[in-house]
C-alpha cells in the first residue's frame, strides 16, 4: 500500500468486513463525512439516549412529577449492577454517582485509613492532573507523603502505600499490568486505586480476577454517557466487608444513610456500596449513562475490545507507511483505544485537521495528536483519512 488511494481502498474493505459496523447506525451522526476521532474524550450520542431522555422528561418528570422518585431513587445502584460485568465486577460492587474526581476523593480517604502503616500515597508523574491534585490534597489532609516512585512502590521499597494510577495512560494509551501491579502493592501491605476512565467500554477489564479493591472511572468516553455524565466507584466485596464498621467516606450525605428518611436519627451509613452516595442523584445524567452502558453490554465488550486492537493496529500501519512518529505501544495488548502521533507542531496540525480536512482529533501537550478509535462509531476509513491528512500537513 504505497498511495493514499490504496490506503483508503483497504480501509473501505475493512469497514465492509467489520462485524461491528452496523452499530454505527445506533448513533446520531449529523455529518457522515466527519472523521470523529475524539470519542475517547466524548463519545457520540446514542439514538436510544435521545428517545429515553424524551420519555423521562415528558412522562416521568412532567407527568409523574415527584412520584417518579419511587423508581429513580435506586438508579445509582441499578446502573452500577448493569455496569459491573463490563469491568469484571459483581452486583453490589459498583455504584454510579457524582464525578470521577469526587469518587476518587472518597476512595482515597478510605484507602489511606484502611492501609495499616501507610505513610505515603504514590502517583505517577504523568498521571492525569485531577488525580495528582487529589493525591496532593488528601496527603496534606492526612499528613502523608507523596511519591512518584511507582517502581519503588511495586518493589515494596516504600512499605504499605496507596497507589493511584490509570489503567490506560491518557497520553500514550499504554496499558498498565493491573494484575501484577495490584499483587505487588498488596504483598507489601498496600492497595491500588485504579482509574479506569480510558479503559471502561473499550478494554476487557476484570477487577475481581486481579483482586482489585478500589477503582473509579467516567462514563462519557467509550461508554457514550454524554457530557458530564456521572462517574462510577468500585469497591470489592472484600473491601466493603473490611470497611463496614471502619473508615467511612469523607462527604456524608443523606443518600448514604441506612434509612435516609429517618431524618432526625444520627448518621448510620449503609453497609453496602451505597454508603458512597452523597446527595440527590442527577436523573437525566444517569438515564443517559444507562443507555450507553446498555448499548455497550449488548454489543459485547469482547467484540469491542477486539476491534479496538484491530483499528489501532491499522492506524499504526498507516502511520508507518507515511513515516510518522507513533508514540503509543505497538503491542495491541498493551494499548488502549487511541493512538498518539508525535510531532513538534501537533497543536497546529490538530487545528488544521478540523478546519481543512473534516477530522476531529485531539491535542495533548507538548507534542501529541491523539486519534481516538471508539469501536462502535469509528470507521477504518476515518482513521485512514486522518493519518493521510496528518502526513500531508507534515510533508
Amino acid at each position: 500500500m504505497s498511495t493514499n488511494d490504496d490506503l483508503l481502498d483497504h480501509a473501505r474493505q475493512l469497514d465492509t468486513a467489520d462485524p461491528l459496523a452496523h452499530w454505527r447506525d445506533e448513533f446520531v451522526i449529523d455529518d457522515p463525512d466527519l472523521a470523529y476521532l475524539d470519542g475517547n474524550s466524548l463519545g457520540m450520542t446514542p439514538r436510544r439516549t435521545v428517545h429515553r431522555l424524551h420519555e423521562v422528561v415528558n412522562d416521568e418528570w412532567a407527568g409523574g412529577l415527584i412520584s417518579s422518585w419511587g423508581h429513580w431513587l435506586d438508579l445509582p445502584m441499578v446502573i452500577g449492577d448493569e455496569l459491573a460485568p463490563l469491568i469484571g465486577a459483581v452486583a453490589g460492587e459498583v455504584v454510579v454517582h457524582d464525578s470521577t474526581s469526587v469518587n476518587l476523593y472518597q476512595l482515597l480517604h478510605i484507602a489511606v485509613a484502611v492501609v495499616e502503616g501507610c505513610t505515603t500515597i504514590v502517583v505517577p508523574t504523568g498521571e492525569f492532573p485531577t488525580d495528582r491534585y487529589l493525591v496532593d490534597a488528601v496527603a496534606e489532609t492526612h499528613n502523608l507523603n507523596v511519591s512518584h516512585a511507582v517502581d519503588d512502590a511495586i518493589a515494596g521499597r516504600l512499605g504499605p502505600v496507596v497507589v493511584v494510577m490509570s489503567l490506560v495512560d491518557y497520553r500514550s494509551a499504554e496499558v498498565a499490568d493491573m494484575a501484577a501491579i495490584t499483587a505487588a502493592v498488596q504483598n507489601a501491605g498496600g492497595t491500588v486505586i485504579w482509574d479506569l476512565s480510558h479503559a471502561v467500554g473499550v478494554l476487557e477489564v476484570n477487577l475481581n480476577r486481579c483482586s482489585v479493591d478500589f477503582a473509579v472511572g467516567c462514563t462519557y468516553k467509550f461508554l457514550n454517557g454524554g457530557p458530564g455524565a456521572p462517574g462510577f466507584s468500585y469497591m470489592s466485596t472484600r473491601a466493603l466487608d473490611a470497611t463496614r464498621n471502619g473508615p467511612q467516606q469523607p462527604i456524608p450525605g443523606w443518600f448514604a444513610q441506612a434509612d435516609q428518611f429517618r431524618m432526625d436519627e444520627p448518621r448510620r451509613p449503609r453497609d453496602d456500596i451505597g454508603r458512597l452516595l452523597i446527595g440527590t442523584p442527577g436523573i437525566l445524567g444517569l438515564t443517559a449513562t444507562r443507555c450507553g452502558v446498555e448499548l455497550t453490554a449488548t454489543a459485547g465488550i469482547s467484540a469491542i475490545a477486539a476491534k479496538a486492537r484491530a483499528i489501532t493496529d491499522f492506524v499504526i500501519e498507516i502511520a508507518d507507511a507515511h513515516g510518522l512518529d507513533v508514540a503509543s505501544p505497538r503491542d495491541a495488548q498493551r494499548r488502549g483505544g487511541h493512538v498518539s502521533i508525535r510531532h513538534a507542531s501537533a497543536e497546529q496540525i490538530t487545528a488544521d485537521l478540523a478546519a481543512a480536512h473534516s477530522v476531529l482529533a485531539d491535542y495533548r501537550d507538548p507534542d501529541l495528536i491523539r486519534l481516538g478509535c471508539s469501536p462502535l462509531t469509528t470507521r477504518y476509513v476515518d482513521v485512514a483519512r486522518a493519518v493521510n491528512a496528518i502526513a500531508a500537513l507534515t510533508a
